[in-house]
């Protein structure tokens, strides 16, 4: 069978539609792929700004639980306080009248050469008692409550070398 001049342009058409279809089917991918940047894109902004909320988020939230945290100190600060004012009168009582103490004095601070020290009740006699009381305060004890004590013995001295001669006696209370 001979291809007839009728059949090359039969050919021609067929391939002349044929490249307008690819042409817009090439069309037709460019505007998705267009279309898919755009909203990649769209995505990636969107990304960014939930990130930044996310670090804004963050950054309160850990504003807040460093506020949290100091208020909470406060809290325990004050609750101590309110142990050691509550459990002052009968203290001050017992160290008078069963120990003999002449001098109570609560909340004692000192600093001494940089460094500082602080007890909850200090108590002393001088004369034929010649000793001192350290008592802390706890509403709780625990072992680092007794680790405490005993690093204020160890520097009570340095800081009052006035009672060098004397006993010390410590107590949590």
């Amino acid at each position: 069978m001979a291809t007839t001049s009728e059949d090359v342009w039969q050919l021609l058409a067929e391939l002349a539609t044929a490249q307008k279809e690819t042409e817009r089917r090439q069309q037709e991918t460019d505007r998705q792929l267009r279309e898919t940047d755009r909203q990649l894109k769209e995505t990636s902004q969107q990304i960014k700004a939930t990130d930044q909320e996310l670090k804004e988020s963050t950054q309160q939230i850990n504003r807040q639980l460093k506020e949290l945290g100091k208020q909470i100190g406060g809290l325990g600060a004050k609750f101590g306080s309110v142990t050691e004012g509550l459990a002052l009168p009968s203290m001050e009582t017992i160290l008078r009248q069963r120990f003999g103490m002449e001098i109570i004095s609560p909340s004692v601070r000192a600093t001494k050469e940089g460094q500082h020290l602080e007890i909850d009740v200090l108590a002393y006699a001088n004369g034929s008692i010649n000793t001192a009381y350290i008592v802390e305060v706890k509403s709780h004890p625990r072992e680092d409550s007794i680790t405490q004590l005993k690093n204020i013995l160890k520097r009570f001295r340095l800081f009052f070398p006035e009672h060098k001669d004397k006993a010390l006696v410590q107590s949590n209370y």
